[in-house]
């Protein structure tokens, strides 16, 4: 599929990677992994034709389609479904030349396309492009919503949904789990272990690499070593062979002293003169070999807190949410030092709202919420990494803490987050979202805190950070509430979990395997809600069954029309909504003198909403029947 020769890739003056020698065979699963930074992101876009090589060869096997998640975040109108369906640029072809057909009456023409349309699963698109949505964590009522209202992380989704949406022969995912949770990584696990192309994926997951992957690709001193098997082998091969090199360095710098100590012993004696100059040439002549080192700059502890009051947190019989809208009802959780808790349950159940009301940024709509006096809060949310003061470096938020401590020192701290040298003095608006998360990070273990609140803290962070975090937090004598997607840092730190559903939150009485078991029920009934009526088992003669394939290509047509007219039909609607709600944000809609207007304008959105509604009805009504008819269209496999 892919064979790298004597390939080279510089950013600038600065190689990254030089004499890459790969091949990588159809079919293979290969986690791309190496620190920030070191080049795997420039790889993917030499691959995809974004770049060029600075030296040697890449040959991408002919015609073979490649897949790869745009990193820029469109601002389009167009609704979700639509933007996930044109990643699949074949249909699109195919039905816009329908459209024409149609409209010119090529009946012949027609034919032809529509076998064409049969052959790629055209009839089902719009159903499989509803799966990616809801197994992303899209809810049905947001498939007909515009781009444009979603905000950066969902954009992220839909352009993840998109390039899956491909039917490529090679995938390129460059870290697709940083803007999911832990539900929509467990299901793209699922949809990429059932991928049949050839697959190259960059993450710092390794519990994700491990259930995906069968080759890693590692990256490490501008070099690119290929292994066979997951990650925890590649891991484990990697220690192996580090060890020997450490081994076979100590054993030479033995035989390297050696040798300089007769030379210097012996050079200036006539009767050693010779032997002392053979050693020099022989010296000369080593290959020395480096000492073994472990890629990862970061070692970091949470220092003791100053006080460590017992309960923390107390919450009985809370009702928590906004305004007058409860996400989660009668709610008890209680807290004490060394209490360990992971958070779970589906998108939009209330994990983040729960988290904030933890915090004290949320206030409780009833109930009791008591809190220690002596409460410390590290609070990690990616919605904080915005409070970062984007025109000042490192020093200065350290600096900010404690105006007494000394930039040396301030200097030597950030170093054990790996901020070393010029890089602490850098704006944090050049940082990357992994150095903002680092310096977050570093700014609430300097305020010794007592409880750690962390919520999705392993987005943009690489393996070596993760796993400083990890051996941080297990050291770290507070309490600790967690929601994240990365399965090791949940099963490495936490000894209870707490599951967020249906309003509740409750004792969760297992573990991640048993969630996963859950969860995959859940969402096999949604698909099967999404996609309608189950395939019939009764098995017709070949003739019965040309006969009746015939007579529901007939049915076809008129649905496929049908759902077109409604596509059109909500995308119109959604446009005079946008352009309603855009009246109703200005502030003089609501004076005095423009009530009459605002009455109406009201009256206008109520019927939108209902028009909106009964349309998407009407098209998921549609969309089933058409999924129950074309799952009929098998192709034959003979003649009678």
């Amino acid at each position: 599929m892919l064979k790298l020769t004597n390939l080279e890739i510089r950013r600038g003056h600065t190689v990254l990677i030089s004499d890459m020698n790969c091949q990588i065979d159809s079919s293979n699963r290969v986690g791309v992994v190496g620190r920030n930074g070191c080049g795997k992101s420039s790889l993917f876009a030499l691959i995809n034709g974004e770049l060029s090589a600075d030296q040697g060869d890449l040959e991408v096997i002919n015609g073979a389609v490649v897949a790869i998640v745009k990193q820029q975040v469109e601002n389009t109108g167009a609704t979700a479904l639509d933007f996930v369906l044109a990643g699949d640029r074949e249909l699109i072809e195919i039905e816009s030349d329908i459209a024409e057909a149609v409209q010119n009456q090529q009946d012949d023409r027609l034919g032809h396309l529509y076998a064409r349309l049969e052959a790629i699963d055209g009839y089902n698109a719009r159903i499989r492009a509803a799966k990616l949505l809801q197994g992303l964590g899209f809810a049905v009522d947001s498939h007909h919503s515009a781009v444009s209202h979603f905000s950066g992380g969902w954009r992220m989704r839909l352009n993840l949904a998109q390039a899956l949406m491909c039917r490529s022969d090679l995938l390129l995912l460059d870290e697709p789990t940083n803007h999911l949770d832990l539900d929509a990584v467990l299901w793209l696990e699922d949809w990429l272990q059932a991928y049949p192309g050839t697959l190259m994926l960059i993450s710092h997951d390794r519990d994700f690499l491990d259930k995906i992957c069968d080759h890693i690709m590692h990256i490490e001193n501008k070099a690119l070593h290929y292994y066979s098997g997951n990650y925890s082998a590649f891991e484990r091969i990697r220690a192996e062979k580090l060890a020997q090199q450490q081994s076979a360095f100590e054993k030479q710098q033995r035989e390297v002293k050696h040798i300089q100590s007769f030379i210097s012993r012996f050079k200036a004696k006539a009767s050693k003169a010779k032997q002392a100059q053979s050693r020099v040439k022989a010296l000369e002549k080593m290959q020395l070999i480096g000492p073994a080192h472990v890629d990862s700059p970061f070692t970091f502890v949470f220092k003791e807190a100053d006080k460590m009051p017992s309960p923390l947190i107390k919450i009985e019989q809370a009702a928590i949410g906004y305004a007058d809208k409860i996400i989660i009802d009668e709610l008890d959780f209680h807290l004490i030092p060394d209490d360990r808790v992971g958070i779970l349950g589906h998108n939009g159940a209330g994990k983040s709202t729960l988290m904030k009301c933890l915090a004290g940024e949320l206030t409780a709509i009833k109930g009791e919420i008591f809190r220690s006096s002596s409460l410390k809060i590290g609070y990690f949310a990616q919605h904080q990494l915005e409070q970062l003061q984007l025109d000042e470096n490192a020093i200065y938020h350290l600096q900010k803490l404690n105006i007494k401590e000394t930039e040396q020192s301030v200097r030597s701290y950030l170093g054990s987050f790996g901020f070393s040298g010029d890089d602490c003095l850098k704006p944090v608006n050049v940082f990357s979202g992994g150095e903002k998360s680092r310096l977050a990070l570093a700014l609430i273990v300097y305020q010794k805190p007592n409880l750690l609140i962390l919520d999705e803290p392993t987005n943009h962070l690489d393996i070596e950070m993760r796993l400083a975090l990890v051996n941080a937090i297990q050291d770290f004598s507070g309490a600790l509430i967690v929601v994240s997607h990365d399965r090791y840092l949940l099963t490495a730190v936490t000894d209870k979990f707490y599951l967020v559903q249906d309003g509740q939150c409750q004792v969760f009485d297992g573990d991640l395997d048993d969630y996963r078991l859950g969860l995959r029920e859940w969402k096999a009934q949604q698909i099967k809600e999404v996609a309608g009526a189950e395939k019939t088992t009764a098995g017709p003669s070949r003739k019965e069954a040309r006969q009746k394939k015939a007579e529901l290509r007939k049915q076809l047509q008129p649905l496929m029309k049908q759902i077109a007219k409604l596509d059109q039909s909500m995308h119109d609607l959604n446009v005079k909504k946008e352009a309603l709600h855009a009246e109703l944000s200005a502030e003089d809609c609501y004076l005095e003198a423009n009530k009459a207007r605002l009455t109406e304008l009201l009256k206008q959105q109520a019927e939108l909403d209902k028009q909106l509604t009964e349309a998407e009805e009407q098209w998921f009504n549609a969309s089933e029947q058409l999924e129950a008819l074309s799952s009929h269209l098998e192709p034959d496999t003979g003649e009678a």
